[in-house]
């Protein structure tokens, strides 16, 4: 940098930045857009993994179906493919609050979704239902207590579901429903397929950690050896799995989690020389919701480091890729965000150069 001043060269850092970090961190030399052509894969198939029997005499109030009975409940839902001679690690995709699995797969507009495009790139995927979510069942027991007037009202579980119009500033597509941020990448004009996507959530009628971060330690033994991917609510369960167990997690990539571990209370040596990404999107510092979340997993990931970890954390306009919403996955430029983070797992999980 011969030539340059301090506060020239103060300047030019952010650029010089995204540059060296595109260079070492970009994809292989397959482009981001990836031929839509014929998917030839080895397997596919779905599993449970996890879970526990319970018996209830509340399952039923209706007269052709038996209160009592035992029913399973804790499981989570994997669907999986395999490409053809697999030569990447195998990656767990886990979605977020109010919504399942479909996260990953074909975007809102039609688009080739993520699990897809990881199958193309070589890395068996591993989508996966939360407990109590989708196809992972819940139980109904709680409720028909209350209905069959055998529990109080206020044993009600804490069931909810979030209403587009607030969810419209959590998943950042704006500042309030129904304004957009200048230049946001999320296919609006597909919005009505996105809202269908969403689910009740039975999370706070959870134990903590949620019944998710164990069955993940089993899968990921399971697997042995899988890259866990996280995104929002579910972003914290790698990091609670790997303090459960290390075996069998490759990395951890969280995607916009919606908490990191917090040093002052954590133990940070599960998380030595263990592969970690902290991805954000944009307008993050914009979002009264997103902005203290950033700032938190900031200090998680330098805390990290100190103590002998491998953390990176990484926000996507820094880097040179811009307008990213909340669901960054889904988001018009997602294959050129899977990309970036094919070239990641190459370099940090894969040690290929």
């Amino acid at each position: 940098m011969a030539g340059l001043s301090v506060p020239a060269l103060s300047r030019a850092w952010p650029a010089l930045r995204a540059a060296t970090v595109l260079l070492l961190l970009s994809g292989s030399a397959e482009a981001a857009d990836v031929s839509p052509g014929p998917l030839t894969i080895a397997e596919q198939g779905s599993f449970f993994v996890g879970g526990r029997d319970v018996q209830s005499d509340t399952l039923s109030t209706l007269p052709a179906y038996a209160p009592s009975g035992t029913i399973s409940v804790d499981q989570i839902y994997v669907h999986y493919q395999l490409p053809v001679g697999a030569h990447r690690p195998p990656l767990v995709l886990i979605h977020g609050c109010c919504l399942t699995g479909k996260t990953w797969e074909t975007t809102p507009d039609g688009r080739m979704g993520w699990d897809e495009f990881f199958v193309r790139r070589g890395f068996p995927t591993y989508v996966i239902d939360q407990a109590w979510r989708g196809r992972s069942a819940a139980s109904p027991a709680q409720i028909d207590a209350v209905k069959m007037g055998r529990a109080e009202p206020d044993a009600l579980p804490p069931v909810f579901s979030a209403g587009r119009e607030p969810a419209w500033a959590i998943f950042r597509f704006g500042p309030e429903y129904p304004k957009a941020f200048p230049g946001m990448q999320f296919p609006l004009e597909a919005q009505s397929e996105f809202w269908k996507q969403m689910v009740p959530d039975w999370s706070a009628a959870l134990p903590v950690p949620n019944p998710t971060v164990p069955v993940l330690s089993e899968l990921a033994k399971r697997l042995k050896g899988a890259v866990l991917v996280s995104h929002s609510q579910s972003g914290i369960y790698p990091f609670q799995t790997a303090a459960l167990d290390r075996t069998g997690i490759r990395a951890i990539v969280a995607i916009e989690p919606a908490a990191c571990p917090d040093p002052a209370k954590d133990d940070l040596a599960p998380f030595k020389d263990l592969p970690i990404l902290v991805l954000f999107g944009d307008y993050v510092e914009a979002s009264p919701r997103w902005a203290p979340r950033l700032k938190q997993c900031r200090g998680f990931v330098a805390a990290a480091n100190a103590a002998g970890g491998r953390a990176e954390l990484i926000l996507l306009p820094e880097i040179g890729i811009h307008g990213n919403s909340h669901m960054l996955m889904q988001d018009k430029n997602s294959l050129d965000i899977a990309d970036w983070l094919s070239g990641w797992i190459e370099k940090r999980v894969s040690g290929r150069s």
